[in-house]
């Protein structure tokens, strides 16, 4: 049963590391541990940039594989 629990605590986190989307809960948790004091990102900032880091040309690059 406790198995059970585990996965499906992090199926949400699976699914989003599938389709190429960081976990906002594990940017949080890492800001807090690694960066104290500093600002976090609203959730909605933190997915903007990553669909920019994402999808978006850098520096004339296009950094996305299709």
């Amino acid at each position: 049963m406790e198995w059970i629990k585990k996965v499906l605590r992090y199926r949400k986190q699976f699914f989003s590391l599938l389709v190429g989307v960081p976990c906002y809960e594990t940017y949080v948790e890492h800001m807090e541990k690694h960066h104290p004091g500093e600002p976090i990102k609203s959730r909605k900032e933190f997915f903007c940039e990553a669909q920019d880091e994402h999808y978006n040309a850098k520096g004339g690059k296009v950094s996305r594989c299709c």
